[in-house]
């Protein structure tokens, strides 16, 4: 079992940043990739950004791309979400994600399916 705890979002404006952070336990946190998806108002939920176990690998959605940076610290068990440039677009309900298998992979995974928890999501809002 993995529990995940998702805090940061909060009311912005266009063109502010955010940073926000999953906090993981239950397993190794080193041994498994994460992802970030998000959950527009009446949209499904998308992928954002996705980082391998050792954070050598990272994959981002083009709409996020060069504005979003995805990092983590696996000796706080962490993994973050730094926003910048934020858009009234990127408002929704975001979720990080943890993909157990296969372990040490640096596959990442784009689509929900792929991951096996989930976080509670934490509320980001884009004011233009």
């Amino acid at each position: 079992q993995v529990q995940l705890v998702e805090s940061g979002g909060g009311l912005v404006q266009a063109g502010d940043s955010l940073r926000l952070s999953c906090a993981a336990s239950g397993r190794t946190f080193a041994s498994y990739a994460m992802g970030w998806f998000r959950q527009p108002p009446g949209k499904e939920r998308e992928f954002v950004t996705g980082i391998s176990w050792s954070g050598g690998n990272t994959y981002y959605a083009d709409s996020v791309k060069g504005r979003f940076t995805i990092s983590r610290d696996n000796a706080k068990n962490t993994v973050y979400l730094q926003m910048n440039s934020l858009k009234p677009e990127d408002t929704a309900v975001y979720y990080c994600a943890a993909d157990l298998h296969p372990p040490l992979s640096t596959r990442i995974g784009v689509y929900p399916t792929s991951y096996e928890y989930w976080g509670q999501g934490t509320q980001v809002t884009v004011s233009s």
